[in-house]
């Protein structure tokens, strides 16, 4: 597949190496030369540089015979990326993406006419990590979530302490007990995350201490396994958001709308913390201060929050003031940490939801480079692995046998099926019907062989 992405960015970088990794033909352009020797250093890509909205660069690039544009640039005004997605679709790119920072953009009548203008899809990275975030404070009791069907089934993350009544289990034993109260069927753990590695779990492959445990269940599956695991939604009425960046503002406006008891942001600059006194609405108590200042935290009653989330332009400063807030006794802490590499350290140190907004960015776009009979892409943190929705043709290999019988990739694991209104849990005599809708969480690895059998 021939993709040329535009901006060499922390998202484009990020999808770059990504998606070299899948043997696609890869061209980058920036009009920063520094940062594109730095990505070709790390990743198997052809950089151009020059003018990003320049007809010249984009035929170099190749844009006649691309199937794929990504205009991701975060230096330049979204105008630049708008316009040279729409040259690169005049110029034959089979699709095309931009990214913008103006939310109006993304009414449903706007997204049609930047659709007749040739863009495919707009991304909003900080609009869609603060999404993730306000979805995450609904369902507390895990890590992370998803929901397929409208909740009919849903994708949890649940984190193992050394008192989970999961330790010591495998995962057959853990089937058997919901089997023993007649729910086995309304569950099926698809993935384990441990150590930074994410294993696709067998029968007795057993729970260890730390473990990231990636269940999926029906509705009543899953309030039998949060009893099980003696966890529940925490009841958020207090937040506490660190930060004024894009991603804390939309947070906090989103949140002042939901009737919370508390909502406060802490902002350190001065004149930023009076325009955000200014710009967001009356329900949100700005206050100016250091987040680093731990002292200050308490004397604003940081304690006293059902909720902190995070979301500074520093990652230490995020990870560290959330260790704060747990050291506080906060029972939910939220950190945006864009450095990889600082993500499973965060979550060591006790951070129950790490965002990262080139992570889930990444997991938008990527759906465009698989099969049209994909309906989402979804990256859920803890793991390198990416949860997929697909809907299923009449001619989809998937539908050939039951799948014991398929040779389904072993990296790969088929959750569960949605069948018209019926939602169900996918075992190894399931048979996949045309027009079913299937939830599949695959490794990197796999994603490609995956996608085969849904084509």
């Amino acid at each position: 597949m021939r993709i040329i992405i535009e901006g060499a960015g922390q998202v484009g970088s990020h999808l770059a190496k990504m998606l070299s990794q899948d043997g696609g033909d890869i061209t980058v352009i920036d009009d920063d030369v520094q940062r594109l020797n730095a990505l070709s250093s790390t990743a198997d890509v052809v950089t151009l540089a020059g003018d990003l909205s320049s007809i010249e660069l984009l035929k170099s690039a190749g844009c006649d015979k691309a199937d794929l544009f990504i205009a991701v640039n975060p230096f330049k005004s979204q105008s630049v990326n708008i316009l040279s997605a729409q040259l690169a679709k005049r110029l034959g790119a089979r699709q095309a993406i931009a990214r913008i920072d103006d939310e109006q953009y993304l009414t449903n009548e706007n997204k049609l006419m930047f659709k007749d203008m040739g863009i495919d899809l707009l991304l909003y990275p900080e609009k869609i990590a603060s999404d993730e975030v306000v979805d995450m404070l609904k369902h507390t009791a895990s890590t992370d979530s998803m929901d397929f069907a409208s909740g009919k089934l849903r994708l949890s993350v649940f984190k193992l302490d050394d008192d989970s009544p999961l330790m010591d289990l495998n995962v057959a034993e853990f089937s058997a007990v919901f089997a023993q109260d007649n729910i086995g069927e309304g569950m099926r753990v698809v993935a384990i995350a441990r150590d930074g590695k994410t294993l696709i779990p067998k029968f007795d492959t057993r729970f260890k201490y730390n473990d990231l445990v990636y269940i999926i269940a029906s509705k009543e599956g899953m309030t039998g396994i949060m009893r099980f695991l003696g966890v529940d939604d925490i009841r958020i009425r207090r937040v506490m958001i660190l930060g004024g960046s894009e991603i804390g503002q939309m947070t906090a406006d989103r949140l002042a709308k939901t009737g919370l008891d508390s909502l406060k942001i802490i902002e350190v600059n001065k004149s930023k913390a009076r325009q955000l006194s200014v710009d967001l609405p009356d329900e949100v108590d700005v206050v100016e201060g250091d987040i680093r200042n731990s002292d200050f935290l308490v004397e604003e009653g940081i304690q006293e929050y059902d909720a902190v989330v995070a979301v500074a332009g520093n990652d230490e400063t995020n990870i560290l003031a959330c260790v704060v807030a747990k050291r506080f006794g906060v029972p939910r802490v939220v950190a945006q940490v864009e450095n990889l590499e600082y993500v499973r350290l965060a979550e060591e140190m006790g951070v129950d939801t790490v965002i990262n907004k080139k992570l889930i960015t990444a997991s938008r776009i990527y759906r465009f480079t698989l099969s049209d009979k994909v309906r989402f892409v979804r990256y859920m943190s803890g793991t390198d692995a990416e949860v997929m929705e697909y809907t299923v043709s009449d001619k989809s290999r998937i539908t050939r046998d039951s799948l014991k019988n398929l040779d389904f990739p072993a990296d790969a694991i088929i959750g569960g099926v949605i069948r018209g209104a019926e939602a169900f849990i996918a075992v190894g005599d399931t048979r996949i019907e045309p027009f079913d809708r299937v939830a599949v969480f695959a490794k990197p690895s796999a994603i490609k062989e995956v996608d085969k059998f849904f084509k």
